[in-house]
């Protein structure tokens, strides 16, 4: 292959800045999405919780047990970043809003 084809790329990073809106926005779609996780997560537990295990072996029944607990706790495991997230988004929309408040309150005076 020669060099000649390619085009060169150029470096440039366009760094977006926080917003209270942006952050607000965030929030609302990380605690949406942490919602539906949640309720996904009640579903599963609700469908382990209704189908039993039908065998007689020890080890199937700890094998399958222990699979069941790991997915649930993987999906509320994420259902909680999810609303973590959410609150640390909504946290920084707060704090750039009274930053911007404060701002303008001193340059007024």
């Amino acid at each position: 292959m020669s060099d000649q084809n390619l085009t060169p790329q150029t470096d440039t990073k366009i760094q977006a800045t926080a917003t209270p809106l942006r952050c607000i926005t965030g929030a609302v779609i990380s605690g949406g999405m942490g919602y539906a996780v949640y309720l996904l997560m009640i579903a599963i537990a609700t469908n382990f919780a209704t189908k039993p295990i039908h065998s007689i072996n020890p080890l199937v029944i700890k094998i399958s047990s222990a699979v069941r607990t790991l997915v649930v706790g993987v999906v509320a495991l994420g259902s909680g970043i999810f609303g973590i997230v959410a609150i640390g988004l909504l946290a920084l929309g707060v704090q750039l809003l009274v930053q911007q408040l404060t701002k303008q309150k001193s340059s007024e005076n």
